[in-house]
């Protein structure tokens, strides 16, 4: 009887200190976002509308670029909402990679602070761009909705969904690529054209059903192509025929994380300050 007793009061108490530390780390999280966004963008004029308006002012002038130039492959596909949906996920990708070269070594300092990790600091930066990147987004539908320009969202669950996976598999790839540039300073080179080299395989650019049967197998080979399609498949009409698998998506989401987590811990203890 007793021990019935105590093994209950231990087992609220455990569920009580897990909601203590998942409370306590959201708090250092959410600071931490906001202390890269004050001293990303100033406090001052337009201060943290820049977390919005950077990646807005880039979407709408590549998608301008592209009405203007007539780009596209299928009259059901309308040119602004392919740029709009294509830049978007390929703007998410490009941020969280560079964001995340020699993320640990510049944020090193805040590690002094007791509650403070290194995976706290590339976590909020994740964060703050998945968040400022999606805000771009939507700031950037409504107004080209109410214009005509654009439809209403086929699936707002698929759309939102793409979005969160394609964030996780770019914040896992971000843990790679922060412990790795922190093992090795030459790495830094190579991460930029390996970024161009990769513009082929994000499917920004395409639809995978234009593609010939044969190149569409190995496209679907990249997480990144799926991420892409399921996006679309949540704002274009069912007419508009996407391949995207979302669990082949969360499982390299899970491997990159799996391999960058403990990765990140290896080289935390190789961090120059």
């Amino acid at each position: 009887m007793f021990s019935d007793v105590f093994s209950a009061f231990d087992k609220r108490s455990r569920r009580s200190n897990f909601l203590t530390g998942a409370k306590v780390q959201a708090r250092i999280v959410s600071a931490l976002m906001i202390r890269e966004a004050v001293g990303r963008y100033g406090h001052e004029n337009l201060g943290f509308f820049w977390v919005i308006g950077e990646p807005l002012l880039l979407t709408t002038g590549v998608m301008a670029l592209w009405s203007f130039t007539h780009v596209s492959h299928d009259a059901s596909v309308g040119v602004v909402p392919f740029a709009l949906t294509g830049y978007s996920m390929l703007t998410l990708w490009r941020q969280i990679v560079f964001r995340s070269l020699h993320g640990m070594r510049y944020g090193a300092a805040l590690t002094f602070h007791a509650n403070v990790k290194y995976l706290d600091i590339l976590l909020a930066r994740s964060l703050l761009e998945t968040v400022g990147i999606m805000a771009a987004f939507v700031v950037a539908y409504l107004p080209l909705y109410l214009l005509g320009a654009l439809p209403l969202p086929n699936d707002p669950l698929l759309l939102f969904g793409g979005w969160l996976l394609m964030a996780w598999f770019c914040a896992g790839f971000g843990l790679l690529i922060a412990a790795l540039t922190e093992l090795s300073d030459i790495l830094e080179r190579f991460i930029h054209p390996v970024m161009y080299l990769t513009l082929p395989l994000t499917g920004a650019f395409y639809m995978v059903d234009w593609m010939p049967l044969k190149i569409q197998k190995y496209l679907l080979m990249s997480p990144l192509v799926h991420g892409i399609e399921m996006f679309r498949a949540g704002v274009f009409p069912p007419s508009v025929v996407t391949h995207y698998d979302p669990y082949f998506l969360a499982l390299c989401a899970l491997l990159t994380t799996g391999i960058g987590f403990p990765l990140m811990l290896y080289a935390q203890r190789h961090v120059e300050l």
